[in-house]
């Protein structure tokens, strides 16, 4: 007795079932659900947090661009890393044509925060000190509550 099953003939459409017959997988939550953000989103919604924050009482920061990367690069071309600490942030003053900038550094402030209040307070930080720096302002002037935990 021969109990081989003869191989299906794919058809010209989509499957519409998996090899088990319990149909094709789908998302685990759907897009409204925080569980479906990556981790890049997430972070990018605490800095936009952070520049909401700040733009109500400084509204000249519509004038900048808010930036996160995953990790800054070495400072020229064909240079190493140094023995410094790595930096969580960065700013691109304004030139001709071009407007100012803040980084914020996504891999390395993951790196250094344990839980999203952490993170989020450590966003918040490194933006406020960021826009101090582009301002010419402290960073206690940008935001009163600076420092405050």
């Amino acid at each position: 007795m021969d109990n081989r099953v003869p191989p299906r003939a794919a058809g010209p459409g989509p499957r519409r079932r998996d090899r088990h017959g319990r149909g094709m997988r789908g998302p685990i939550a759907p897009p409204q659900v925080p569980l479906a953000a990556s981790r890049a989103e997430v972070f990018a919604d605490l800095v936009q947090d952070s520049v909401d924050r700040l733009e109500r009482r400084w509204p000249q920061l519509a004038d900048v661009d808010f930036v996160v990367l995953e990790v800054p690069r070495p400072a020229g071309s064909g240079q190493t890393w140094s023995d410094e600490p790595v930096p969580l942030g960065d700013t691109v003053p304004a030139e001709e044509g071009r407007r100012a900038r803040v980084v914020v550094y996504r891999r390395p402030v993951e790196i250094r925060s344990k839980g999203r209040d952490e993170r989020a307070a450590l966003v918040h930080e490194i933006v406020v000190e960021q826009v101090a720096e582009l301002l010419g302002l402290t960073p206690e002037t940008v935001d009163p509550r600076y420092g405050e935990d």
